[in-house]
């Protein structure tokens, strides 16, 4: 792989050695500039979960993807780069209260002098990596993660704003995982009709002072805890916005 190349479509420019300040570099990089999003489901294109469909989809063809692709390619750029990097599997929380399947969601352990769990697939959840050794409230753009562990698993969970109630994101053990251990939840997400990611489609980046999502039927802004929708007007509209926003042209 040329990470050269993947800084560059990162825009991270600066050192690139193993610590705490590049990793945070890198995390916040990524969610600023490659978009989670789920298009080649929408279009029937099989999703490849190895490094050379990655590199394809992300740098040639200036693409996003969903959390095997984006977290998959990441924990590749960080283990180039000299990090210690553990795929891990993690089940969302429902809101119903119970959990998804086991490798529904990609998440990544990086052993510095502390662990930390890096999440650059997750949509709208922390952008900078956070310390898993603390189950103290951690800030991050407004918004209070922290991690709590029972019966072998540590829960995520974010706080809800105003209140003091959390709310669980998803949980994870700390086993290590190979890539190819997620291919046959990656197959579900894709061919299932109880997919979520076969309901619509969506598009979603990081902005400096919020977020940006485009789905089939809207425009969503959000700068701090203001968000401003605007509906689609017509087919074709779809299109336009997400060569205008997110640099891609589908084929």
């Amino acid at each position: 792989m040329d990470t050269e190349a993947y800084l560059e479509r990162i825009k991270y420019v600066g050192p690139a050695r193993p610590n705490v300040v590049v990793l945070q570099k890198l995390h916040r990089k990524h969610l600023l500039s490659i978009p989670f999003e789920n298009l080649d489901i929408q279009l029937h294109k099989p999703i490849i979960l190895s490094e050379d469909a990655f590199y394809n989809k992300i740098i040639r063809h200036h693409r996003g993807g969903f959390c095997y692709e984006l977290n998959g390619f990441f924990a590749i750029l960080l283990k180039k780069l000299g990090f210690d990097v553990t795929m891990l599997s993690a089940r969302v929380a429902r809101k119903d209260g119970r959990f998804s399947r086991e490798f529904d969601h990609m998440t990544l352990l990086v052993q510095l002098k502390h662990p930390w769990l890096a999440d650059v697939g997750f949509g709208d959840s922390f952008t900078e990596p956070k310390r898993l050794d603390t189950q103290s409230p951690q800030a991050d753009r407004g918004k209070d993660y922290r991690f709590t562990r029972k019966n072998g698993w540590t829960l995520l969970s974010r706080r809800i704003n105003g209140t003091n109630r959390w709310e669980a994101q998803y949980k994870f053990k700390m086993t290590p995982r190979k890539l190819s251990d997620f291919v046959p939840r990656c197959i579900w997400q894709q061919t299932s009709p109880q997919s979520h990611f076969r309901k619509g489609r969506l598009c979603t980046r990081l902005t400096g002072d919020g977020r940006l999502t485009l789905t089939d039927t809207k425009l969503i802004l959000t700068r701090g805890r203001e968000k401003v929708e605007r509906p689609l007007q017509g087919l074709n509209e779809f299109s336009t916005l997400l060569q205008q926003h997110f640099g891609i042209v589908l084929s």
